[in-house]
């Protein structure tokens, strides 16, 4: 698979534009509070089983989060669903810290019962499929199921 079989159709819709631009700016500006204000809050994030430095860790992510922040809303169309399927994996890289969060019962961004912690850990999902679904990921996909399929059946 490469980036050139796996393009979007060569329009976006205005809602699926402002979603993925909103998003992207959502990262970049969380991204940016990972390296300034809320570095602290950060760390409550950060398992305690990682073994590198948590301070590293909440950098590392944030540096991360804008580069991310910065290609869901700059990149070329035909490297959206690339972009996205990107974003999407990085949801899911992170998700453990917020399970080691309510695990560990650690205060953080105004979580600070299990109830709150608990209820938060579903949203990383919201995430996942907002990234896939405003960058074209699944569209593009499925279209290039199809074609390959189509090709196949030749």
């Amino acid at each position: 698979m490469t980036a050139t079989t796996i393009a979007p159709p060569a329009r976006d819709g205005v809602l699926r534009t402002v979603g993925r631009v909103w998003l992207g700016l959502t990262l970049a500006f969380a991204g940016t509070t990972h390296l300034t204000v809320a570095r602290q809050e950060f760390l409550a994030q950060v398992p305690a089983w990682v073994p590198v430095d948590h301070d590293l860790v909440v950098l590392a992510s944030g540096a991360v989060e804008i580069a991310l922040g910065i290609a869901l809303v700059g990149a070329p169309r035909r490297w959206r669903p690339w972009v996205g399927a990107v974003v999407a994996l990085f949801f899911v890289a992170i998700f453990p810290g917020n399970v080691a969060q309510y695990v560990e019962g650690v205060d953080g961004f105004g979580l600070d019962t299990d109830a709150k912690r608990l209820a938060r850990l579903p949203f990383q999902a919201v995430l996942v499929l907002w990234a896939l679904w405003s960058c074209g990921t699944w569209r593009a996909y499925r279209a290039h199921r199809a074609a390959t399929q189509t090709a196949d059946a030749r």
